[in-house]
């Protein structure tokens, strides 16, 4: 259940990190995609690296865990793909 909660959320965080950053935005599908592939390749090891990964359970505070890593993760991995591919087409 975890990962799915971070899969989600790393959608959200995808499409915030788009909405912030106008000329980055890959439109909602592609921030969408980023944002899942940052929410569960890069937020829970990066979470768990740091020391704070949780038990897996489903208390308020491992739900939080896998929504701040998810969307964190995935506002990352968008903000990354954005800013490449607007340096790939400057070139």
């Amino acid at each position: 259940m975890g990962i799915l909660i971070s899969l989600l959320s790393g959608a959200v965080g995808g499409n915030v990190a788009g909405n912030l950053m106008k000329g980055s935005s890959m439109g909602v599908l592609g921030n969408s995609i980023a944002g899942i592939v940052g929410g569960g390749a890069i937020g829970a090891p990066v979470l768990s690296m740091l020391g704070m990964a949780t038990g897996g359970g489903m208390d308020i505070s491992s739900i939080l865990a896998s929504v701040a890593s998810g969307g964190i993760g995935g506002g990352a991995v968008m903000a990354i793909i954005g800013v490449v591919k607007n340096m790939m087409a400057k070139s």
